[in-house]
């Protein structure tokens, strides 16, 4: 109850959608409109390098707009980590010549500013072999039929105990994309 307090008085936050598929400036949901092979797809990891991304500026301007917490996405459905993870080579760390891990960076300049962070986290993965339940969006991209649900499950619990341990002070983790059958 006092945290849904604390979010009501706190009334202006910013969203932020962004990921590899922002390179293809189509919107977050690009590989499962056009169908884009997940395999393929992975590659573009190769190539992402955002050189302008400056957390202090960004957190900044959040604050100077009126904004109370930033809610930035760690992980869509296509599977690509944001942030530094053990639990898979697929993120920007690993998978990229960019190298930095955003989430921690946004986390501390968000902080500096006063502002809360807060983690949008995907539960649906279109390139995970283990994923299950495919679901609607999940039947494009030339990924496998099956899964192993209880693997899965042990990814996302190490994911979200990373998130929830390597950044301080998380004011929400934003649930999204449980598919139904």
């Amino acid at each position: 109850l006092k945290a849904r307090q604390e979010f009501n008085r706190e009334r202006f936050g910013i969203f932020i959608h962004w990921g590899i598929y922002s390179m293809l400036a189509d919107g977050e949901w690009v590989q499962n409109r056009k169908d884009i092979n997940y395999e393929e797809y992975a590659l573009l990891a190769n190539a992402f390098y955002p050189s302008k991304f400056n957390a202090d500026e960004w957190a900044e301007l959040f604050r100077e707009a009126g904004a109370g917490y930033v809610t930035f996405t760690s992980r869509h459905h296509d599977g690509f980590s944001m942030f530094r993870t053990k639990a898979s080579p697929y993120n920007i760390m690993d998978a990229t010549p960019f190298k930095r891990d955003v989430i921690g960076e946004l986390a501390d300049a968000c902080r500096k500013e006063g502002l809360k962070i807060h983690f949008y986290y995907s539960q649906v993965d279109w390139g995970r072999e283990d994923y299950l339940p495919l679901g609607s969006s999940g039947q494009v991209g030339g990924r496998m039929k099956g899964g192993d649900w209880n693997s899965y499950l042990k990814f996302m619990d190490a994911q979200l105990t990373e998130l929830l341990t390597q950044y301080g002070l998380v004011g929400a983790i934003w649930f999204d994309g449980m598919s139904s059958t």
